[in-house]
């Protein structure tokens, strides 16, 4: 396959960044987009130019590492699949790819197609964890789970954290993150304790980090590459009102 890429190109924070077009020959259909950008850095090398600077890691579909827009979709066009397991064959020979980072206020441009990501972890360090204390580890199935809400916490726990999700939203927000985070443990009976408290911390959080408000389009669902479905927000909404009213809060307040 012979292609041409539109990259965008930006040397970092500070710099206005650009798109910038490169031929790449010989594509094998079987090879990832990310082998097939591995072999366009080596050529670049090669010839004595600045690679493109792109985040990867497991190239498994687990880390989350991977982000790229391409063809304006998060991840390509095949849905439920990183960018990381996306192949080329997804692609016909001659076509024209445009290849972006992702692209909201909350993921500043580090360089090229990487992002700064860190504002997960911000929402995370606010409550997605458990600190009360649970002793020994008990027998399995000790303690009774019903199996939806094992499945439902199953489900949010699948989320590898990639960011697809905001940068498919147009109000850049994280909210499909954050949910998956909050339901994985509000389900559980390990996370009763520290339930409202919880998702009071990490929406404070997402908000703070300058992420946009949800208006349920559902573009995060349609690219996550691990399926979370959107009514996962709806239950961080029912914990967020139960919390805010133990607390007693005012509405709009």
């Amino acid at each position: 396959m012979n292609l041409t890429l539109r990259i965008w190109r930006q040397s970092g924070p500070e710099d206005k960044g650009r798109m910038v077009t490169y031929q790449v020959d010989d594509v094998s259909p079987d090879m990832s987009f990310l082998e097939m950008l591995d072999v366009l850095n080596e050529r670049l090398i090669l010839a004595g130019e600045e690679p493109v600077a792109f985040d990867h890691d497991c190239r498994e579909g687990i880390c989350g590492m991977c982000g790229l827009m391409i063809n304006g979709d998060a991840h390509g066009p095949q849905r439920g699949t990183t960018a990381c397991q996306l192949h080329m064959r997804q692609f016909s020979d001659g076509e024209t790819i445009d290849i972006e980072p992702w692209r909201a206020r909350a993921f500043p441009v580090i360089k090229d197609l990487v992002v700064n990501r860190s504002a997960f972890d911000k929402i995370i360090a606010a409550g997605g964890y458990i600190t009360a204390p649970t002793g020994s580890a008990p027998e399995a199935h000790s303690t009774p789970v019903a199996k939806a809400n094992a499945d439902a916490a199953f489900e949010s726990a699948a989320c590898i954290g990639c960011g697809a999700c905001v940068a498919a939203c147009p109000n850049g927000s994280g909210m499909l993150f954050t949910a998956a985070k909050i339901t994985q443990l509000s389900l559980l009976p390990q996370g009763q304790p520290e339930r409202y408290t919880r998702v009071i911390g990490m929406v404070d959080a997402h908000d703070e980090a300058g992420f946009g408000g949800c208006t349920n389009t559902g573009e995060c669902t349609a690219v996550c590459p691990k399926g979370i479905p959107l009514n996962t927000i709806g239950r961080l909404n029912r914990d967020y009102l139960a919390a805010t009213a133990k607390r007693g809060d005012t509405p709009g307040s």
